[in-house]
């Protein structure tokens, strides 16, 4: 199995006739994803490489089954766009996009909860990927295998490495949650449904300095993951009181540093690595005994 994204998913790209659009829709295509369609109000019945575009997303899944949706959409535009995907009852909704207005990404997100019927990951994020099932966004499908680990994590290259680094073992998902400081699906959603697929046996997640959800995903880990779960938490060298990449990573005395999230994460029983690759080989140890 895989969670939320597998060879059943059919995929539709908002914003596919944008340059970032074409270009990962390609990259999709190539990698396996079943993109059975485009939306673009004004390319309506155009195509790109012979998939379609539709002029809503609610004609794009009436047109092809789709339950997926990945959008390249500009940031001023976002919002309209999820809102769009919701309405039509989109069970997946990525948003790729970075620099979305935070007062956006919270109406949005609340009206999705409040409508009940699709999950938003991102924004500002990879997306997500099942190897050799399906990829939904810009996350690379040729540097790991299908696999039995999971993987949930805030920043999208450290996602890559830890794919990379634990290539011979392979994953089941991997999901790019995003850094803002408002997304969609959450570290504790992602080791949820972790814990409930059958083909996952070890999960990897990572953090980073500021905020507190990683705190909160151990004090979940505690109570309901009895699956081995490793961390990493960057920034273990931020200065306090400085921003830094992400738009959520921002320390304030020790709170939301990586130090205290990796004592919360320890205390819980998960094993934190000092570095991606010192992560790694705790999962390496977890998986092959060695």
């Amino acid at each position: 199995m895989a969670i939320w994204l597998d060879e059943n998913s059919k995929i539709i790209v908002q914003g596919m006739t944008g340059s970032e659009g074409t270009k990962h829709t390609r990259r999709m295509v190539a990698s396996g994803a079943n993109v059975v369609g485009g939306v673009n109000a004004k390319k309506a019945g155009e195509s790109v490489d012979g998939i379609p575009v539709f002029a809503s997303v609610a004609e794009a899944m009436a047109e092809t089954g789709a339950n997926v949706s990945v959008l390249f959409v500009p940031p001023r535009f976002t919002k309209d766009a999820v809102d769009e995907a919701v309405d039509a009852g989109m069970p997946l909704a990525v948003v790729i996009t970075e620099g979305v207005p935070v007062h956006d990404t919270a109406k949005f997100f609340q009206y999705a909860e409040n409508v009940g019927t699709t999950r938003i990951i991102g924004p500002n994020c990879p997306g997500i990927i099942s190897p050799g099932k399906s990829n939904a966004g810009i996350i690379p499908s040729d540097i790991t295998k299908a696999g039995r680990i999971g993987l949930v994590s805030k920043s999208g290259t450290l996602t890559y490495q830890m794919m990379y680094e634990l290539r011979d073992i392979g994953f089941s998902t991997c999901v790019g949650i995003g850094g803002d400081p408002i997304i969609g699906t959450t570290h504790i959603d992602c080791l949820a449904a972790f814990q409930e697929d059958p083909e996952t046996d070890a999960i990897v997640m990572i953090g980073e300095i500021g905020g507190d959800a990683e705190e909160r995903a151990a004090a979940f880990i505690k109570d309901n993951v009895t699956k081995p779960v490793v961390g990493y938490v960057a920034g273990f060298t931020a200065p306090e009181g400085k921003t830094m990449g992400h738009a959520g990573a921002i320390v304030s005395g020790s709170a939301g540093t990586a130090a205290a999230k990796q004592e919360a994460l320890e205390a819980v029983g998960v094993k934190v690595g000092k570095t991606p690759s010192a992560t790694a080989a705790l999962m390496r140890e977890i998986m092959t005994g060695k």
